[in-house]
């Protein structure tokens, strides 16, 4: 990209102004992060100074990573769920609407990471609308989200080696919720969550190219099952089936229900904000991938659950459910006459798990980076690798957790989700609220993807995820959290106000601070299409405000 000179002229200003007014801590550590480089292609990367890695900028297949994000194991293995919860039609009418309250959070989206594609997402969305606290609010629980859906899959995946291999558990060690947990199924889980922890240290360049492979799979499996339901199945399957409740009433309370749950199968869309630094796009393309993410997401869906009740009858699901709990890949054995088809399906969502367990390690370990770089939790989860310059300890620590998900057993599938969930729909509402708060508070900020009829878009927005925040809240929802799973949540809010109330007294006045520095410079330099003039008047009003926040 290139650049005037005046523009390095005025950045080189700013740095030699706050030379003369910083603490002496502040200027060494100024001195150490900032780097600007050849004045034809200036890059302000971030206030460390360093690329996150290299690799992970030159990542030419953003889609890859995108889609595979929402579509992972979740519907090979809780379609028959979905199923008896809603019915065939009332659980795809439920996801329908669950998609509905997605597409519309993830048209806020889209603005603001076309306006601001710097690493940190919501981090930054939340600070420029609501300053830090709201900030630290909104990441903090976003990143619940993503550390539950590593979680998930790390107990998913020893779950399927089961299915695959029944004789595979070995070494009985204790019960949890009615689940026997064996050392075999600890070690596969403990060392499969280590070595994913470890692709992601070595860069996203090699994640991305192991997303590429097993997208291709995931989504031939899933297609597989489609065809073969039009084919060989019949409309007689959904006589009994078609909804759930006995009632108009029950069905829209079932439907409800699965809407409620909806989310974390879409929980992935949110994902591109926190990697937008990586990918090689003009910024406006974005929100379009964003946004047919969701609605391929949708679809695909909403056709595997009709395609599962075309395949099979209401007794056959049930037996199945009861069985093996994997009605999904029964049905595909349905579907082609041969249980070597339910194999392959079960393979297909191995690979699901990888991608998406990969995909959140990538989100949460760049959501707690930023958070580390603005103060607001402690600087050791802004170190990077020395080498392959990814966020080392932040991996480390969600990596951690994965491994240790797996010693609660299989019970853990359910608990970690739903808390997930809540915590997703909290920070998706606060980003909501953010894009209208922004529209009003800074509109003449570039916004290279610009939302029609925002008032519009952005209610829709805020009103559908705080409904569903309110259905995990509201007992007898249908969608309300259980005792283990507001234990997760309380457990992970707690941390959040220790590590809030740590770097508040540690930091002080330094606490979010960075946050609008890094936006205001990254947003003007990632802009493809940004010129001299638009240039120049956002790197003037950052150099403004940082004047202006210390002289008062």
């Amino acid at each position: 990209m290139k650049i005037t000179y005046t523009g390095v002229g005025l950045f080189w200003i700013w740095l030699f102004v706050n030379t003369f007014t910083l603490s002496a801590q502040e200027k060494l550590e100024l001195s150490g992060k900032i780097r600007v480089l050849e004045p034809v292609e200036l890059r302000l990367e971030n206030i460390k100074g360093e690329v996150l890695q290299k690799t992970m900028v030159k990542n030419n297949n953003p889609f890859s990573l995108q889609a595979c994000k929402m579509i992972g194991w979740g519907w090979v293995v809780s379609t028959g769920g979905w199923i008896e919860k809603g019915g065939v039609l009332g659980a795809a009418i439920g996801f329908v609407i669950g998609g509905i309250m997605i597409f519309f959070v993830g048209m806020t989206y889209a603005e603001l990471t076309a306006a601001m594609p710097q690493c940190g997402g919501e981090h930054v969305f939340s600070y420029k609308a609501m300053g830090s606290t709201g900030s630290f609010i909104c990441t903090w629980m976003i990143i619940l989200g993503y550390v539950s859906v590593a979680c998930f899959e790390a107990c998913a995946f020893p779950t399927i080696i089961t299915y695959l291999w029944p004789g595979f558990l070995k070494g009985y060690l204790y019960t949890v919720a009615g689940f026997d947990i064996y050392a075999s199924w600890l070690i596969v889980a403990i060392v499969v969550a280590f070595l994913i922890m470890m692709i992601n240290i070595i860069g996203a360049k090699t994640a991305a190219i192991l997303q590429t492979v097993l997208t291709c799979i995931i989504g031939g499996a899933g297609i597989l099952l489609i065809i073969a339901s039009v084919i060989n199945g019949t409309v007689d399957n959904l006589d009994g089936q078609m909804f759930a409740g006995s009632s108009a009433g029950l069905n829209v309370k079932a439907i409800i229900g699965v809407a409620a749950l909806s989310p974390f199968y879409f929980i992935g869309f949110d994902v591109i904000p926190q990697a937008a630094e990586e990918i090689n796009v003009p910024a406006k393309k974005i929100g379009s991938i964003l946004i047919l993410s969701v609605v391929l997401a949708v679809v695909f869906y909403a056709l595997v659950i009709v395609a599962v009740g075309l395949v099979m009858g209401p007794q056959a699901i049930v037996d199945s459910e009861q069985a093996t709990g994997l009605v999904t890949a029964d049905a595909m054995a349905a579907a082609f006459n041969t249980k070597i088809m339910a194999k392959v399906i079960i393979v297909g969502g191995m690979c699901g798990i990888v991608t998406s367990w990969n995909s959140f390690l990538l989100g949460g370990s760049r959501a707690m980076y930023s958070m580390a770089e603005s103060y607001m939790i402690p600087k050791f989860f802004a170190k990077l690798h020395p080498k392959h310059k990814t966020p080392i300890n932040a991996l480390i620590l969600i990596g951690s957790l994965t491994m240790l998900a797996p010693f609660a057993g299989r019970k853990m599938l359910v608990w970690i989700s739903d808390a997930g969930n809540f915590g997703c729909c909290v920070a998706y509402c606060m980003v909501a609220l953010s894009f209208i708060i922004l529209r009003k508070k800074a509109p003449d900020m570039p916004r290279p993807y610009k939302v029609p009829a925002y008032r519009f878009f952005g209610a829709m927005a805020v009103i559908m995820s705080g409904f569903m925040v309110a259905m995990y809240c509201i007992p007898g929802s249908g969608g309300s959290l259980i005792t283990q799973e507001w234990g997760i949540v309380l457990a992970w809010c707690a941390l959040g106000v220790v590590f809030f109330a740590f770097c508040k007294k540690k930091y002080k006045e330094s606490f979010g601070t960075l946050v609008e520095l890094i936006s205001d410079e990254d947003a003007a330099t990632l802009m493809p299409e940004a010129d001299e003039v638009e240039l120049d008047k956002v790197i003037d009003a950052a150099i403004d405000r940082v004047l202006a926040r210390k002289a008062s």
